[in-house]
């Protein structure tokens, strides 16, 4: 027999570290500025997969490959399915499946639609998926037609179309990242509604969720009627924005939609049933033995509330677990832990390796990784339920901050009430309520009322621990390389007891945890222009102090800039309070958000014209001064007794440092604009200005631009905007002037900086670039949509 250790084996194709090779390759290929072409990505498959199953110890390099094409041919084809710019704008008539539960809202109903595989469908749409708003006529009193959309409902619509496209902002969500991890070809919104028709009723398990979801609705009253839904089908649409406040600051989001967990629990109930029938009936033994059958009930559970809940990435992971270690059970094999949970990761990215691009892959793994390592699996629950949570805790820190850029200080506590409580008492009334109301109509009621009771005792502690002040803590946005520094940390503090230097591992977490803010110095300016679409909302900030023109737009009952844009901005950024608000003036696209923004921000004043509707401390006058930190900030306009006249009673404000000038005009038009060219053209002299109303033809009068003759000019517009803004003729007038151009249309937040390092740029698309991103699709086909006249003109929140 040859001595131990003088042969190595090949590593098991299936094992843990070809599986973390396949892992490390598809996100190094998914993290790429751009693809490489498809048959780069085809060889690169084809020789990964031969180096993969070639019986060798460095079989993980061929792994590695395959991932790196796999991953990579996908993301090609979810960007090839995506509509192409000629056909934006596009009114089509289309006919579909209703995927998933339609989330109907007080003025829309968002949903999405699988396209007929048919000729008679758009050639660029056939088979796809595409999410679409079916919104009320406008002035209308009563909800619309749109309420009568059902899940799993064949329906026909007259739809206008676009390729996805969202905002690009600090602490944003990718709303692109999302669409191609979705496969979802394109977003519209339906466009007339007497062209809408029913082609067949529902079918499928989405019709039966829906259903079950309104006997709930039925069954219970009250506000944990919501929460019971969400435990027992996954059906979050009866949360309201409190709700998940309450749930982000307690730390229990991961709770309160179908986790992992709960499958486990059912798999665990089902296991424990088969195996009471066997032994009530011994002679089912002779054919298939006990422990076999325990384990197959379970995964048949499993399968069940998997599907019930929509095959959400937690739970298809759980189940997948549970197959291979029923799998192995059946062939009598010992299988440990981490082989059950690399197999069921290698599943998921052989599957969908786009699953990487969603938040849920990483903490649904990555929680059980650390668990599996950690703990041993010969510990009872109860003695491994506190260590859990702690190295949950520490574990998923890192990824939690970088996704989500806030930490919930509260919610070690809040977890070990809530795990306990919801995972054995309110989980299992809900799932008991479901499967006797499927067995029997009206018979899960009190099963259901007794979950939500118990619901509700546990939700007023934790809406208390909410409110406190420092429940949740939001932290800027760091590096990339802050995340890796973090794990390192944090598997340095999860070492056995014994290894020296620990303490020394909490200085990793340092560049995660307290980024550089990159905050200007003395005497200097960072303006950021965020995006909010066909819309303005600048930050501007000093050594010491932070001020907001204006807050983007908002609809009533949709898409909030404030909240979904400005804020999350603002935090990603490091700003906890703003010290002055200027809202220019009341038009929607610059005042909408500013509620959401007083909502979450402490703000020391608020200034807006004289007479203009808006709820302001003082108003913006001209000759009203102040200086912070060596910068000095004046109005220019309007003066004490110019009436309010909307556009042209626009707060327009100067800063002046040593460096330069920055100028902030609002939506004032040509005459305003000549008036203060008249009063003072040496005032108005800048290196940065901001781009009167957006670019309009109306604004930027030849001798305004000759007076100010700024090196930069930064414009905030929305993508395709009914418009045309910013109009050629007066881009081509900066120009002329010497003035670069840059938009948030192509560059998403602008950032400048004016210092003693000079002018400094940062465009958010091209500081990060992606292959997902929407931009650089456009310019290739050029953008040559527009939005219908009336309809709000923001992007799908």
């Amino acid at each position: 027999m040859e001595p131990t250790g003088m042969r190595k084996l090949p590593l098991p194709p299936f094992g843990p570290a070809c599986t973390a090779a396949l892992l490390l390759g598809m996100v190094v290929m998914l993290w790429r500025p751009v693809l490489p072409a498809v048959a780069l990505l085809g060889c690169a498959l084809v020789f990964g997969l031969a180096g993969w199953f070639w019986p060798s110890r460095w079989r993980w390099l061929g792994a590695g490959l395959a991932g790196i094409g796999w991953a990579g041919l996908h993301a090609a084809w979810s960007l090839g399915a995506q509509l192409p710019v000629a056909w934006e704008g596009r009114d089509v008539l289309v006919s579909g499946q209703v995927v998933g539960l339609p989330d109907p809202q007080a003025r829309r109903t968002r949903f999405l639609l699988r396209i007929d595989d048919t000729e008679q469908q758009p050639a660029p749409l056939r088979g796809r998926q595409v999410r679409l708003a079916w919104y009320d006529d406008f002035g209308a009193t009563e909800p619309g037609p749109r309420t009568q959309l059902g899940a799993g409902e064949r329906w026909q619509f007259e739809v206008r179309v676009r390729a996805p496209r969202g905002l690009a902002n600090p602490g944003g969500v990718d709303a692109e990242r999302h669409a191609a991890a979705q496969r979802i070809s394109a977003m519209g919104y339906v466009r007339n509604a007497t062209h809408a028709r029913r082609l067949s009723p529902g079918r499928g398990i989405d019709t039966l969720r829906s259903d079950m979801a309104d006997r709930m609705g039925h069954a219970m009253r009250g506000r944990s009627a919501r929460f019971v839904q969400a435990l027992a089908l996954g059906d979050t649409r009866g949360l309201d924005d409190a709700d998940w406040q309450v749930l982000r600051a307690t730390g229990l989001t991961h709770l309160i939609a179908i986790s992992g967990f709960h499958v486990g629990l059912v798999a665990g109930f089902f296991a424990l049933g088969g195996a009471g029938m066997w032994r009530l009936f011994p002679a089912l033994s002779r054919k298939i033995p006990r422990p076999q059958a325990a384990g197959a009930w379970a995964l048949a559970g499993a399968l069940g509330y998997a599907a019930v809940a929509g095959f959400a990435l937690p739970t298809v992971r759980t189940v997948l677990m549970i197959a291979v270690v029923v799998m192995a059970r059946l062939a009598r094999r010992h299988v440990r832990l981490v082989d059950a949970l690399a197999l069921a990761m290698l599943a998921v990215l052989v599957f969908d390796p786009l699953s990487l691009l969603a938040a849920g892959f990483w903490l649904s793994f990555g929680g059980v990784a650390w668990l599996a390592w950690c703990l041993p699996v010969s510990q009872h629950w109860a003695r491994a339920f506190l260590p859990a949570q702690g190295v949950a805790t520490v574990g998923l820190l890192p990824f939690i901050v970088v996704l989500f850029g806030q930490a919930s200080l509260v919610g070690p506590v809040a977890n070990l009430v809530a795990i306990p409580w919801w995972s054995l008492v309110v989980v299992p009334l809900s799932l008991l309520g479901t499967g006797l109301e499927t067995a029997h109509a009206g018979a899960g009621a009190w099963a259901w009322r007794a979950a939500a009771t118990c619901f509700e005792w546990s939700w007023v502690l934790f809406e208390g621990m909410a409110k406190h002040p420092h429940a949740l803590w939001w932290l800027p946005e760091g590096r990339t390389w802050a995340l890796w520094l973090a794990l390192g940390g944090g598997f340095w503090l999860l070492l056995p007891r014994g290894v020296p230097g620990k303490s020394l591992a909490l200085l990793l977490w340092l560049p995660l945890l307290w980024p550089d803010r990159e905050l200007p110095r003395e005497g200097e300016v960072e303006l950021v222009v965020v995006d909010v679409g066909q819309g303005l909302a600048v930050l501007v900030r000093t050594a010491h102090h932070a001020l907001l023109f204006d807050a983007g737009p908002a609809v009533e009952e949709g898409f909030d800039a404030g909240e979904r844009a400005v804020v999350p901005a603002l935090r990603a950024l490091g700003v906890s309070r703003l010290n002055a608000m200027v809202i220019s003036h009341a038009d929607n696209d610059h005042a909408g958000g500013a509620d959401a923004v007083r909502d979450a921000f402490p703000v020391q004043a608020v200034l807006a014209p004289p007479g203009s509707p808006l709820d302001a401390r003082a108003p913006c006058v001209a000759g009203a001064s102040w200086t912070w930190d060596g910068v000095r900030f004046s109005f220019l306009h309007p003066g004490l007794y110019f009436p309010y006249l909307g556009n042209e009673a626009s707060c327009v404000l100067k800063m002046d440092t040593p460096h330069g000038g920055v100028l902030l005009p609002g939506d004032i038009g040509a005459i305003v604009e000549r008036g203060l060219v008249h009063r003072d053209a040496g005032s108005l002299r800048s290196e940065v200005i901001v781009l009167p109303h957006h670019g309009s033809a109306g604004s930027s009068d030849p001798a305004f631009v000759a007076a100010t003759s700024p090196r930069l000019v930064v414009n905030s517009s929305g993508a395709g905007n009914r418009f045309g803004h910013p109009r050629a003729e007066v881009v081509a007038r900066w120009q002329a002037r010497g003035g670069e151009l840059l938009d948030t249309q192509s560059g998403g937040a602008l950032r400048v900086w004016l210092g003693g390092d000079g002018l400094r740029v940062r465009e958010r698309r091209h500081d990060r670039p992606r292959w997902w991103d929407a931009v650089r699709r456009q310019r290739a086909g050029g953008l040559s949509y527009r939005l219908e006249e009336g309809r709000p003109d923001v992007p799908e929140d």
